[in-house]
C-alpha cells in the first residue's frame, strides 16, 4: 500500500537537487543537500511531499528579497492549475512564496537573537476550485548564526575584597561574560577570559572567569587598592573573535600583622606637687599601622618606682596611654619616678605570631616640681573630749599643723566661726590649744564639728583640720513623766484596780542606763483614795485604794508623784497625774466625766445637749449679724465733698426721739431753701448763723421774679464750677418756696436763721418737756445755743 513515487521535489538556492518521479520503490533514502536544505531523509510515505526544514542566514544586507527555498508538488503540471499558499509565523510579513512557482523569500533581515526559527505551514490548492490538492505540511525555516554578538558583562564593574597577606592562588572573585550568539553552532559563543591590566599581582582562570591572587604576601599598609581590567573573548579567543572588557576593582582589607610602636623610647613630664589625685599626668600614643580591632592596644606598667603613684589605662577612643596619679605627690619626699610601659596589641591572629611580637615598651620618667603648699595637720579629723560640766576657759586638746615646704614657715591657727556660730570654743593662734569659751550643755548639742584653720604668713595658703568635740553628760537633768498622762476612773472601779501605769524620761544619758524610782509624795502618802506600786522598771503603777467614787461628790483628783533617777547626785522631781471620774460602760469604757452631765435630767442625753448648745451660738451670731449690718446703714457724720448726694438714695428706718430729741436730726434741712446748705456740713453742729443770715437777706430784698432768676443763675454757676457735677445733659431740680408771704415760714425751725426779737424765756415755765427749747432760744443774750 505504499506509494511508489515521490510527488514533491524541494529546490534550494545555493544548487538545487531535483528528485523525480520514479518508477520503483526506492533502493535507498534519498539525502537531500546544499546549501538551504535540511541534512535529514526523504521517506516514502503516505503523503504526496515530504520535507524537514530550511536554513537562512541571519543579518542579510542585500538589496533584494532572500531566496530561502522552493516547494513543488506532482499535481502541479506546468499548466498554472496549482497555487501554493504559505501560512504561519512571519507568513506574508517576513516571507513571500510565489504562488505559482513555489519559490519561498525573505523580505526582511533576520536577527537569530531576536528569534532563532520560524514554523511555517505549505499548501497546494487548485486555483479553480480552491480546494487542497494536496495536504497541508508543516516545515521549519531555521535562523542559521553568525558571529554578531561580542561577550558582555553583565554584572559588571566588579567591586570585591581579599585580606592582605593572603597566600598564592587565594580566590578573589568569578566574573562572568555572556554571548549572544548560538552555543550549538560553531564557536560564535565560547568565550575565553584574559587579564588586560592587574598583572603581576592577579591572574584570571580563560575557562572559568575565576580572578586569584597572583603574588604571595601583598601588604595592605603598601598598597590597598587594585583595579584590574578582564576581557572575555569569543571564537575560542581565535583571530577575527568580538570580545568585551569589565573592571575588577578589589580591595585589601586589614590582617594584624603590624605591632605597635612607640614614636620615642623616652618620655618625661613635669607635674606640681600639688596635682590632685585622678588627675592626668600624661598621654602617650604606640602607633599601629593596622585599622580597627587589629589596632587597639592595652598599656601597662611593667617596671619603675612610680606603681602605686600612678596608673595607665586606654583611651579607646583614641587608643592612647593615659597615665593618672593615684597619690598625692610629695617634692620633699621624691622629686622624681622612673616608669617601664608597654603597649600590646588586643587581638593577635596566631597565624601571624612569626612576624614578631606584637608589643612595644618606652620608659617615662615624671619629675614633681615644688610648689608653696598650705599647711598640713598631723591629724586631718582630732577627737576631743570635754564634760558639759566644764568651766569656762577648760582646755580640752590641741591640734597641730606644719609647713611641708622646705621653708619650714611658722604656723598661726584659728576657728572658722561658721562652724562654730555660738562661739563655744577658742583656740590659741601660736600652740593650737583648744579651750571653751562658754557653757555647754550635751542636751543642746553633743557633738560639735569645728574646722580649724592653719596659715602661713601667705594668707593664700590655708590648711583646713577638723576637731570633733563630744560633750560628756553629767546628771542634769531631773526626770519627767514620759507623756502627758490622761487618767479616767470608773465609778464602777474596784479597791487595788491599776488605773494608769506611768513612765518617765531622762534628757540624760548615762553610762549604764536610766533607773527610775517612783513614790507618792510625802503629802500624799497618807491618802485614803490611790496607792502607787514601783514595777522596777522603769515603770510605776497606780492602784485603787477604794471603791464608790461619786462624780457628785468629786470629779478631780490631783495625785502627786515623786519620781528619782539613778545618777549621782541623784535628782528628783514632783509629777501631778490628774484623775477624772467618769461614768462608764459595762466594759469599762468611759462615757460622761462631767460633774455638770450628770445632773441633768434622766431623759437629756448628750446628744441633746450639744443641739441645744448649737441652737443657741446660732441665734448668737445672728443677732451679731443684724446689729452689724445696722450699724453699717448709718451714715457717717461728715458728707464728702466726693459724694454727691442727689445720686443716692438714703433711707431711714429710724423713728424719732419726740421733742427731747434735737440730735437725731438735721434741723436745717427742714427749713426752706431761702438758705443755702454749705457741703460740708456737720450733722450733730448748728451752722453758722451769720454766713446763712447773709444768704438770705441777698433773696429777700429782691422781687420775686428776679429772686428766681438770680437763684437759678446762681446754681448753674455752681454747677459749672463744680468737678463732681453731673454732666451736662443731667436734669438737675431745685425747689425754691420764695419770699411772697409775709409769714414767710410758719415752722419755728426757722427762728434760728432769723433776726427775729422775740422772746423765748417764758418757754423754760412750761414743764420739762420744754427744756431742751428753752435752753436754744430762751437768753439769747446771755447764751449762745450752739455752744
Amino acid at each position: 500500500g505504499e506509494s511508489t513515487s515521490v510527488n514533491c521535489i524541494l529546490f534550494f538556492c545555493a544548487g538545487c537537487v531535483a528528485l523525480s518521479p520514479s518508477s520503483g520503490p526506492l533502493p535507498r533514502p534519498l539525502r537531500l543537500q546544499g546549501p538551504g536544505a535540511a541534512t535529514g531523509f526523504l521517506r516514502r510515505l503516505k503523503r504526496s511531499w515530504v520535507w524537514n526544514q530550511f536554513f537562512v542566514l541571519e543579518e542579510y544586507t542585500g538589496n533584494d528579497p532572500l531566496y530561502v527555498g522552493k516547494l513543488h508538488s506532482d499535481v502541479d503540471k506546468g499548466d498554472g492549475n496549482v497555487k501554493y499558499v504559505l501560512s504561519g509565523e512571519g507568513a506574508t510579513s517576513i516571507f513571500i512564496i510565489d504562488e505559482s512557482t513555489g519559490d519561498i523569500h525573505a523580505t526582511k533581515r533576520l536577527d537569530r537573537e531576536e528569534q532563532a526559527y520560524y514554523t511555517l505551514r505549505a499548501q497546494a490548492l487548485d486555483r479553480e476550485t480552491n480546494r487542497p490538492v494536496e495536504p497541508e505540511s508543516e516545515f521549519i525555516v531555521k535562523v542559521q548564526d553568525i558571529n554578531d554578538n561580542e561577550p558582555k558583562f553583565l554584572d559588571g564593574p566588579y567591586t570585591a575584597s581579599v585580606p592582605e597577606m593572603s597566600p598564592l592562588g587565594t580566590s578573589v572573585i568569578q566574573v562572568v561574560a555572556t554571548d549572544a550568539d548560538d552555543p550549538t553552532y560553531g564557536n560564535s559563543a565560547r568565550v575565553v577570559y584574559s587579564i588586560l591590566q592587574g598583572q603581576p599581582y592577579f591572574s584570571v582562570e580563560p575557562k572559568t572567569g575565576v580572578i586569584r591572587t597572583a603574588l604571595p604576601n601583598m601588604d595592605r599598609e603598601t598598597r590597598d587598592e587594585y583595579v584590574l581590567v578582564i576581557q572575555a573573548k569569543d571564537m575560542v579567543g581565535q583571530m577575527g573573535g568580538l570580545s568585551g572588557t569589565t573592571s575588577v576593582t578589589i580591595m585589601l582589607t586589614d590582617v594584624n600583622d603590624n605591632p605597635p610602636r612607640f614614636s620615642h623610647k623616652f618620655y618625661q613630664y613635669t607635674v606640681p606637687e600639688s596635682l590632685h589625685v585622678e588627675s592626668v599626668v600624661a598621654k602617650i600614643k604606640a602607633v599601629d599601622a593596622d585599622l580597627g580591632p587589629n589596632a587597639e592596644m592595652d598599656f601597662r606598667i611593667v617596671d619603675g618606682d612610680g606603681l602605686g603613684t600612678f596608673r595607665i589605662s586606654t583611651d579607646q577612643g583614641t587608643q592612647e596611654g593615659v597615665i593618672t596619679l593615684q597619690k598625692p605627690l610629695n617634692f620633699e619626699e621624691r622629686a622624681i619616678y622612673s616608669l617601664r610601659i608597654e603597649a600590646t596589641n588586643r587581638n593577635i591572629d596566631p597565624q601571624f605570631l612569626t612576624l614578631g611580637p606584637f608589643s612595644d615598651t618606652t620608659m617615662v620618667k615624671v619629675a614633681v616640681e615644688d610648689v608653696d603648699e598650705p599647711p598640713v595637720f598631723a591629724l586631718h579629723l582630732s577627737e576631743m573630749t570635754v564634760s558639759e560640766a566644764a568651766a569656762v576657759g577648760t582646755i580640752i586638746g590641741t591640734v597641730t599643723a606644719h609647713d611641708p615646704d622646705s621653708a619650714n614657715s611658722a604656723i598661726r591657727y584659728s576657728i572658722d566661726r561658721n562652724t562654730d556660730l555660738e562661739r563655744y570654743f577658742n583656740i590659741d593662734a601660736t600652740t593650737g590649744t583648744i579651750s571653751t569659751a562658754k557653757l555647754l550643755d550635751r542636751e543642746v548639742n553633743a557633738i560639735h564639728n569645728i574646722s580649724i584653720f592653719a596659715m602661713e604668713n601667705d594668707p593664700s595658703q590655708i590648711g583646713k583640720g577638723i576637731a570633733l568635740v563630744t560633750v560628756t553628760d553629767v546628771n542634769d537633768n531631773a526626770p519627767v513623766f514620759a507623756i502627758e498622762y490622761e487618767t479616767f476612773l470608773c465609778e464602777s472601779a474596784r479597791p487595788g484596780q491599776v488605773i494608769q501605769t506611768v513612765s518617765a524620761v531622762d534628757k540624760d544619758e548615762p553610762l549604764h542606763g536610766h533607773h527610775f524610782f517612783f513614790d507618792l509624795t510625802a503629802q500624799a502618802v497618807d491618802n485614803h483614795n490611790f496607792t502607787l506600786r514601783d514595777n522596777k522598771d522603769n515603770t510605776a503603777s497606780i492602784l485603787t485604794k477604794r471603791g464608790g467614787f461619786r462624780r457628785q461628790e468629786q470629779s478631780l483628783y490631783r495625785l502627786p508623784i515623786l519620781i528619782v533617777d539613778s545618777g549621782s547626785p541623784s535628782l528628783s522631781s514632783t509629777n501631778t497625774l490628774s484623775i477624772r471620774v467618769c461614768r462608764c460602760d459595762p466594759d469599762g469604757v468611759a462615757q460622761s466625766c462631767s460633774a455638770e452631765a450628770y445632773m441633768l435630767p434622766a431623759g437629756l442625753s448628750t446628744g441633746a445637749l450639744l443641739a441645744i448648745l448649737a441652737c443657741i451660738f446660732t441665734l448668737l451670731v445672728l443677732v451679731l449679724l443684724i446689729v452689724t449690718m445696722q450699724r453699717r446703714r448709718k451714715e457717717p457724720l461728715i458728707l464728702e465733698e466726693e459724694r454727691d448726694v442727689r445720686e443716692n438714695i438714703v433711707r431711714y428706718d429710724d423713728e424719732g426721739g419726740g421733742e427731747e430729741d434735737t440730735e437725731a436730726f438735721d434741723m436745717v434741712a427742714l427749713r426752706n431753701l431761702n438758705v443755702v446748705q454749705d457741703p460740708m456740713v456737720r450733722r450733730d453742729v448748728t451752722p453758722d448763723l451769720p454766713s446763712l443770715f447773709v444768704s438770705r437777706l441777698a433773696y429777700k430784698t429782691l422781687p420775686d421774679n428776679i429772686i428766681f432768676r438770680e437763684f437759678i443763675w446762681d446754681r448753674l454757676k455752681e454747677a459749672d464750677v463744680d468737678p463732681s457735677a453731673p454732666p451736662y445733659d443731667s436734669l438737675q431740680t431745685y425747689a425754691f418756696e420764695g419770699s411772697g408771704s409775709l409769714a414767710e415760714s410758719l415752722s419755728s425751725l426757722d427762728s434760728l436763721s432769723t433776726d427775729s426779737d422775740q422772746n423765748f424765756d417764758y418757754l423754760s415755765d412750761w414743764g420739762p418737756q420744754f427744756r431742751k427749747l428753752a435752753d436754744l432760744y430762751g437768753n439769747r443774750e446771755s447764751r449762745n445755743p450752739f455752744s
